[in-house]
């Protein structure tokens, strides 16, 4: 079994193992649908080169790693390090939809209206000692 096999668990995720993990699996997905996601990255050492995936726009960052019992992507959207929303896609086309509308300028209640499995993250303001 190849590094990459092991790695994605070829039960959940055999469309994966062919072009070498997720990040690039998530970018032809991206081409083959004329779907902007930006630069799409993978760690460069141990497993999580096949099964994580970053798309960097000037935005903020889209990551992506994989379920691990069941097949399903979680998607963190980032902005300056802080998750602004948080969801998990059942496809991987759905995943590039949500990058190519955060890139085309949606914002994060656009981004949950659209996307149902998309999730705002709540923030909490911290009280000010004073």
């Amino acid at each position: 079994m190849s590094d990459v096999s092991a790695a994605l668990g070829v039960r959940l995720y055999p469309d994966l193992v062919e072009p070498g993990g997720l990040a690039p699996a998530l970018a032809r997905t991206a081409t083959a649908h004329r779907l902007d996601v930006g630069q799409v990255s993978a760690p460069e050492q141990g497993r999580s080169r096949f099964t994580c995936a970053e798309l960097t726009s000037g935005r903020g960052v889209v990551c992506v790693s994989l379920g691990a019992q069941a097949r399903y992507f979680m998607i963190d959207l980032r902005i300056d390090g802080e998750v602004q929303a948080r969801g998990d896609a059942t496809d991987l086309l759905q995943v590039a939809q949500v990058a190519d509308a955060w890139r085309a300028g949606a914002t994060v209640a656009e981004l949950t209206a659209r996307f149902p499995f998309m999730e705002q993250m709540k923030r909490h303001p911290v009280a000010q000692a004073g």
